[in-house]
């Protein structure tokens, strides 16, 4: 455009493209970054933490790799397949294919308004994932890497199928919960490698069904041949991509997953009797084939398939992303339930298959967030749900700002009603918007928006050691420091800190106006004074649009617009790029302030997300590796009357009390002296660990939680053979 003065330099400009130049391909020898975020299960709506642990995260590092102008690649998908979806559309009524289609139509959609950019955004019931998911395991079992074990499974002898451990609930063998899940007990948290460790066991589609136990054979991933191998690869790969602690490794490269400890890891087993999955291939082995006629493969090993299963969909050149370890760092985005997966099955199945894949560079794991005083919960309308966010009436830049200012980076954070108004009100409203709002307005009625200063000034990066003006130099310097500053964090994944980062940016921005008094005196003075001083407010505005691009897009685009420039890529040093006679468009505010006199709108929110006394109270948490079975939306039919729900519950309540106190008291009249001895270890190691990390006591924490695991997993491991000899 005739009124753009923008200098002319290679790589000034942010790369933009095109879809219609077709798919994102690595360009050889140099740097390409392939992004993926954990695939949200199907059937579950994601709430605030979810959608901050992996999509939202990793969204915000892939726009901070475009303003590199780095080849960039972000997938993400659905993960369809597994007993979750199975239960969920046997309780609908329909086919597993219809729900997911259904949930993922509502994914898309909650993504789309949190405007996570995606390069594509699939799914795994497609042939291209059961092609890829089928050729590794093909290629694991040529390299000797299965081995068949038979184990007891329950079985339901009314429809004639073994049923997976969601499928069934029954007794908690260690605390005596009537209404134990086959994997886990929601109460005391113990986790059970078969449901067949529960007591009296009941059909999950029928509680009048008969449950026996029948042997059942499947394969397993031979993970015991494969550490060494993956802890060599895993060793350079935490060095090489400067991982920061998670449940698997530490920063300093110690491995901590208690599973790899001691004796090591064991055969893992990789098939389900499901009817929902990816079916297990012939092998060419007349028994081996038999054993495994009907059987899928286990959802945690065709899941992180999906990532390059998805890129299949998105390009036929699928494989020079994903097998092209030269020049492809892949990044990995996720909570830190699902660490063990990506780190431990996942790359031992690629180890495994052989060919030349290209393997994680990156991890950045999440903790987790609450949401005030509790925890986010769909069956008991607690927290703000990804479909329910706009239904406050705030922009999604404003989500976005605020959930990364509280990314649960190396603890638990909480999403808090009154922060985040200050969020808007006294951060980005009195900061951003100020700042930008003040100079482009005074441009606009004091110059008729053109950018004031010496028509000939080409422009360029600013050297603060030659300028004689202290107050534009130590500005200079402060802002080339922060840049500096923002590159590592960013780099290094730490999105947390990289926004704290991008935000002193702007506060030195309104403190340099403060310091240069830039008023109607000034202009009137010093007029060269005041058009240096606008210069380089507007060039910082122009910094400002590209760092906080990551963050709030759309924040960005505005800005963008009230400069009247193109989207520019990321300077390292204070550059004037935006030159003297270029004409800006009209001020704008960019944020609305939140009228919260005495609270009122803090009070309406949190009345509006607290709970919902009407909703049915028992709560399923997410299962283990992040595929909740809790998170889907419960039918209007599950919930009662509530007339009759006080009663109800309070009956239920106190049969359940009376049921747990006697199967309590008769599994603690069983246990032996070892197992009592090695709980009171479990208990005494899990006050340490709250010790240690509240600070009363010394310590590392992750040794000590690390200690902490190991002592439940060997609690575990006694009471399975405990119960084995029982059955003897």
């Amino acid at each position: 455009m005739s009124n753009q003065k923008i200098r002319q330099a290679e790589g000034l400009l942010m790369e933009v493209r095109d879809k219609s130049e077709g798919p994102v391909l690595p360009k050889k020898g140099q740097r390409n970054v392939l992004i993926t975020s954990a695939l949200p299960y199907v059937n579950n709506v994601p709430h605030l933490g979810n959608i901050i642990g992996s999509t939202l995260s990793a969204d915000v590092f892939a726009r901070y790799s475009r303003t590199l102008n780095v080849p960039t690649l972000y997938i993400c998908g659905t993960d369809e397949y597994g007993t979750a979806t199975e239960t969920k559309a046997l309780e609908e009524g329909v086919t597993p294919l219809e729900l997911c289609t259904k949930f993922h139509l509502l994914h898309t959609e909650i993504y789309e308004w949190f405007e996570i950019g995606f390069d594509k955004w699939g799914r795994t019931s497609t042939h291209q994932h059961t092609e890829i998911t089928q050729e590794i395991y093909k290629n694991l079992h040529t390299h000797g890497l299965f081995r068949l074990e038979t184990s007891d499974q329950t079985y339901c002898e009314d429809d004639k199928l073994f049923l997976a451990d969601r499928f069934v609930e029954g007794t908690c063998p260690n605390c005596g919960y009537d209404d134990a899940r086959g994997d886990q007990c929601d109460k005391c948290s113990i986790t059970f490698s078969s449901p067949t460790a529960l007591l009296h066991p009941r059909c999950k589609r029928n509680k009048n069904h008969t449950v026996s136990v029948r042997p059942s054979t499947h394969a397993c991933l031979r993970l015991d041949i494969l550490q060494p191998r993956l802890e060599e690869w895993l060793r350079k790969a935490q060095a090489k991509g400067r991982w920061g602690n998670n449940p698997v490794i530490t920063a300093e490269g110690q491995i901590v997953e208690p599973r790899m400890l001691g004796e090591g890891l064991r055969p893992s087993a990789v098939t389900r009797d499901l009817k929902w999955g990816v079916e297990v291939p012939k092998v060419g082995n007349k028994d081996e084939d038999e054993a495994m006629e009907g059987k899928v493969i286990y959802v945690w090993f065709d899941a992180p398939i999906g990532y390059p299963s998805i890129t299949a969909t998105y390009t036929d050149k699928w494989e020079e992303w994903w097998k092209n370890p030269d020049d492809v760092e892949l990044y990995q985005f996720m909570g830190k339930d699902n660490v063990y997966f990506h780190t431990v099955l996942f790359p031992a199945m690629l180890l495994g298959d052989g060919d030349k894949w290209t393997m994680l560079h990156n991890i950045s794991s999440t903790q987790y967030l609450n949401y005030e005083d509790t925890k986010f919960s769909k069956s008991r309308n607690v927290g703000v749900f990804g479909n329910n966010a706009q239904e406050t009436g705030q922009p999604s830049s404003v989500w976005r700002y605020y959930l990364i200012s509280q990314r649960p980076e190396s603890q638990d954070s909480a999403f808090l009603w009154s922060n985040f108004i200050s969020a808007n009100n006294n951060e980005l409203l009195a900061n951003l918007g100020n700042f930008v709002n003040r100079v482009i307005k005074f441009v606009n009625a004091k110059y008729d928006s053109v950018v004031p200063g010496p028509e000939a000034f080409a422009g360029g990066e600013v050297n603060p050691d030659e300028l004689s003006n202290k107050t534009d130099a130590d500005f200079v310097r402060d802002v080339n420091s922060r840049l500096a500053e923002f590159a590592s964090h960013m780099d290094e994944t730490k999105l947390r800190s990289g926004l704290a980062i991008a935000m002193t940016i702007s506060s030195r921005g309104n403190q340099y106006l403060q310091d240069s008094g830039l008023d109607n005196a000034l202009l009137a003075n010093e007029p060269e004074r005041c058009a240096q001083v606008l210069l380089n407010a507007i060039t910082l505005i122009y910094v400002l649009s590209v760092v906080f691009h990551p963050f709030m897009p759309t924040t960005s685009t505005d800005i963008l617009r009230q400069l009247n420039a193109p989207a520019r890529s990321l300077p390292s040093k204070f550059s004037i790029d935006i030159l003297p006679g270029h004409v800006l468009g009209k001020a704008e505010h960019l944020f609305k302030r939140i009228d919260n006199v005495n609270g009122e709108q803090e009070k309406k929110w949190q009345k509006r997300f607290g709970g919902d006394a009407v909703v049915a109270d028992k709560v399923t948490p997410p299962g283990p590796g992040g595929h909740p079975e809790g998170g889907a939306v419960p039918k209007v039919s599950d919930i009662p009357p509530v007339g009759d729900k006080k009663a109800a519950h309070a009956a239920r309540m106190a049969q359940i009390a009376k049921d747990k106190k006697a199967a309590a008291k008769a599994a603690e009249a069983n246990k032996s002296q070892e197992e009592k001895d090695l709980e009171a270890k479990v208990e005494a190691q899990g006050k340490r660990v709250a010790a240690v990390k509240k600070g009363t006591a010394e310590g590392n924490a992750d040794e000590e939680m690390a200690l902490a695991k190991t002592l439940k997993t060997e609690l575990a491991e006694l009471r399975k053979k405990l119960k084995e000899a029982s059955l003897q």
